[in-house]
């Protein structure tokens, strides 16, 4: 057994405390041994915690992380139209090798940032799940799937390809992936489609994971065509399981929080996103009082632009406010333990907490900033202070991915010139 020692920190435990100790980790299983103080002495290897906040690695409950490669690529305008005029029409011209520059990119900005593990929604899978190998993060991963605009023949295979996908991966990288079925959302695959394989997602034994109630043109149709709520219409065809979480949840009604709420779905809720696409403001405080989990996205870097969860959380806590019309809603530790708790407990990953026997997936970060001082309440710096660049050390199932700020298993200044070549390459494709 080696053994890491995170030494002279203070630890962010699980139910909000902070004490002054050292967190000692088995690498081999990847697994926190013991928090206690005067733990030094004991690991094979040690991270300086010193004037720093040692805490649970950020999970980022949804995003699309290859969408680096577009980030700016096409601002202010709404969902709908940046979509389709803009968004989906250059992912068409996406080859593999985009892809895995754009996804290589996003790890690196999230490791670079304190997050250890994500859920991503995409396409070209196999590219993400091995640039994900390689950077020693954890992730849920899925093949998104879309019918509309296909004929029957291609919308088939795309959605048996999400299946498939699916049952493929789950379980790579020495257990650090594990995977979805990802219809993309309720607007955008036909009922037949999801009628036929949900049952058989539920055969595979994966969860499922889509967008519902992003934006207002996301319900009328289903409302129009149905005549029930979207997330009645998901219920009524197998998807509000207690493995299952949505993404976005802007526009549910009290019907549907219930719903949530009995099922046991969680939601990610994408603060950011929604507020550059003007899709509106989740209605996080009611979802938290009926009993729904809600954990913490930034979407893609297209909408959002960055992949930071502590920008996230900010955003949340600030937006969930507004959207309570209460100062006093989504309060600063009940956005952190969404950007941990919340994320990983939505995602079925046993992390988001410092305790022995968790997962070793933890952030450190610097407290020496004038941003952070004085110290009167940390948990309150990380949900409204904290930024990307405070991170000093990032640890994924016991192996240290970035130490004082270096990132050890991706090359930076390679990462960034491939994704510059890509973006310039892509820039040329879409222009002719």
């Amino acid at each position: 057994m080696t053994t890491l020692s995170i030494t002279d920190g203070r630890v962010l435990r699980p139910n909000g405390t902070i004490e002054r100790a050292d967190v000692l980790v088995d690498q081999e299983s990847g697994e926190i041994l013991e928090i206690a103080p005067d733990l030094s002495e004991t690991g094979d290897e040690t991270l300086d915690a010193a004037n720093s906040l040692v805490t649970p690695g950020f999970v980022n409950g949804h995003c699309h992380v290859a969408m680096t490669l577009l980030r700016g690529y096409a601002d202010d305008k709404p969902l709908e139209t940046w979509l389709r005029e803009d968004i989906w029409p250059v992912e068409g011209a996406f080859t593999a090798e985009d892809i895995r520059a754009g996804t290589e990119l996003g790890l690196l900005e999230m490791i670079k940032s304190g997050t250890t593990a994500f859920a991503d929604m995409y396409f070209e899978v196999p590219e993400i799940a091995d640039a994900v190998e390689t950077a020693g993060l954890r992730a849920l991963l899925g093949h998104a799937t879309v019918t509309v605009a296909k004929d029957s023949e291609a919308a088939l295979a795309d959605t048996q390809e999400s299946l498939d996908v699916a049952r493929e991966l789950d379980g790579a990288a020495d257990g650090r992936i594990s995977t979805a079925f990802m219809p993309h959302s309720l607007t955008t695959v036909g009922s037949e489609y999801l009628e036929e394989f949900v049952p058989k997602a539920r055969e595979t034994g994966v969860p499922i994971h889509y967008h519902a109630n992003e934006t207002r043109e996301e319900v009328t149709p289903i409302v129009e065509e149905h005549g029930v709520r979207p997330l009645a219409y998901a219920a009524e065809r197998g998807m509000l399981e207690p493995e299952d979480f949505l993404a976005h949840g802007v526009h549910v009604d009290e019907s549907e929080i219930g719903l949530l709420a009995e099922a046991g779905t969680s939601v990610i809720h994408c603060p950011a996103s929604n507020m550059k696409l003007a899709s509106g403001m989740a209605p996080v405080q009611r979802m938290l009082e009926a009993g729904v989990t809600v954990g913490l996205g930034t979407d893609g870097a297209a909408s959002n632009n960055d992949l930071s969860m502590l920008d996230e959380a900010r955003d949340a806590a600030m937006l969930g406010k507004l959207a309570a019309e209460d100062a006093s809603a989504v309060p600063a530790e009940t956005v952190v333990e969404m950007a941990t708790q919340g994320s990983a407990e939505a995602l079925g990953f046993d992390s988001g907490r410092l305790e022995a026997g968790a997962p070793a997936d933890l952030a450190v970060i610097d407290l020496e900033k004038p941003h952070l001082t004085p110290h009167h309440d940390l948990v309150s710096h990380l949900a409204y202070a904290a930024a990307a660049a405070d991170v000093r050390h990032t640890v994924c199932d016991g192996r240290v991915l970035m130490r004082d700020r270096e990132v050890l298993t991706l090359d930076e200044t390679a990462v960034r010139e491939r994704a510059l070549e890509r973006a310039s390459s892509l820039d040329a494709r879409v222009g002719e």
